[in-house]
């Protein structure tokens, strides 16, 4: 969340962020409700320090009639302490309520706009295949290469979950250990996280776990959600902790499995593994100094893209939208790789990086102790090293061939251990 007090000193700013955002939230009334609530704190300052003068008073010679009044004064003073607890109580999390809704402000070179087609192009990357033949989509060849089973997961478990099978199982692991080798030779530390993790947590990255437009499945009776991303799990490690400042960065890589409701998600668009409700993903994460976090943003997209352009995949960098970022996130930058099964052929997101400054920190109390003696506020910053079900599309329909096998990239090979898949169907 913001600070307050920068919300106070830059309303109008605040303001202009949230409607370029196309988000409702209300920095006035959360301005209006903390001052609200300092008052009452001071005012029950001021009772809790009269409680103390009348205790200490107490212990004093006094005529009967002073300890009386006293006494009364106290009992009074008791009550009315109590009271204004109560008061604070609901003034705080009403306010917090309201600060929460605030998203983070925005980059000023963000563009502008509310979906991603008012995302910007700044660079590409690769060359788009072009073919001899009408190439098919990913759904098609993972059928006929037998590696995708859609419809015995539709009668398993639901839409829009899928079984990998035979040379599909390998190609997932082959993406995981690629991109993690990749990651620990840059000095990030692996970890593979949990699948779950408390609401609270998931609340202070700047997920919404509750309510029908949650794109995140709860556990009944348990305070414990299935993470959407490892974003959540990584960027919980160090809630509530001050982090030494020689020790900064902490670069993180974590693997999970992912799940998403995706509510409402359907069409030519979201077809296959493009849009489920599980997958795999390998995730990389960045606790810095504030006045790092621009270079360890740029630093993940250029892992992104490093990675992206080894596995001979052509791809386009977006610099997202306002409309399009996510309240957490100060800047993002997607990676859209070129699927030639997407409606004729169509750029589709395979990655994104964020820097979400001290949003996050905020939020889960992660800070670091500055030269000058004083706890300050983390930046924190994430983005996805591998999507494997998404990277998995864009290998599939890239690299099939007339006789309907798929070449694997030459630097995936030594992992897979076979440099084509055939078709058994």
């Amino acid at each position: 969340m913001l600070d307050i007090k920068f919300v106070k000193e830059n309303l109008d700013a605040v303001r202009t962020n949230i409607k370029n955002r196309f988000m409702q939230a209300d920095p006035d009334l959360a301005v209006k409700l903390y001052d609200e609530r300092n008052q009452t704190l001071q005012l029950l300052e001021e009772k809790r320090k009269r409680r103390n003068e009348v205790a200490e008073a107490m212990k004093g010679k006094l005529e009967p009639q002073e300890r009386t009044t006293l006494i009364e004064e106290g009992k009074a003073i008791k009550e009315s302490i109590a009271q204004l607890e109560t008061l604070l109580a609901d003034q705080e999390a009403r306010y917090t309520a309201e600060l929460r809704k605030i998203p983070n402000m925005a980059h000023p070179e963000a563009p502008i706009g509310k979906e991603d087609k008012d995302n910007l192009e700044v660079k590409r990357i690769g060359t788009v295949p072009t073919f001899s033949f009408t190439p098919k989509d990913h759904v098609t060849l993972g059928s006929e290469l037998d590696i995708i089973d859609f419809d015995t997961a539709a009668r398993v478990t639901g839409a829009k979950f899928y079984y990998l099978k035979n040379e599909g199982v390998i190609l997932e692991l082959a993406l995981v250990r690629y991109a993690l080798d990749k990651l620990i030779a840059k000095g990030f530390v692996p970890f593979i996280t949990p699948d779950l993790a408390k609401t609270e947590i998931l609340e202070g990255i700047g997920f919404n776990p509750r309510g029908s437009e949650s794109n995140v499945y709860t556990v009944n009776d348990e305070d414990l959600c299935l993470i959407g991303t490892a974003e959540i799990t990584l960027g919980g490690y160090h809630a509530n902790e001050i982090l030494q400042k020689d020790k900064l960065p902490l670069k993180l890589v974590g693997v999970s499995h992912c799940f998403r409701r995706e509510a409402g998600a359907a069409g030519q668009f979201s077809k296959g593994l493009y849009r489920v409700h599980q997958f795999t993903k390998v995730e990389m994460f960045v606790y810095c100094l504030p006045e790092e976090s621009d270079k360890y943003h740029e630093e993940l997209r250029l892992i992104e893209e490093e990675i992206f352009s080894s596995l001979e995949i052509p791809f386009r960098v977006v610099d997202t939208c306002t409309g399009d970022l996510g309240a957490p996130a100060y800047r993002k930058w997607d990676l859209e790789a070129w699927m030639p099964g997407r409606n004729g052929g169509e750029w589709g997101e395979v990655t994104s990086t964020s820097n979400c400054t001290d949003y996050q920190a905020r939020r889960l109390n992660i800070r670091y102790k500055d030269d000058d003696g004083k706890n300050k506020f983390v930046h924190m910053l994430n983005g996805t090293a591998i999507a494997c079900s998404r990277a998995i599309v864009a290998l599939l329909e890239n690299f099939q061939e007339a006789d309907g096998s798929v070449r694997i990239p030459a630097s995936l090979v030594p992992y897979c251990g076979f440099d084509r898949i055939k078709p058994k169907k």
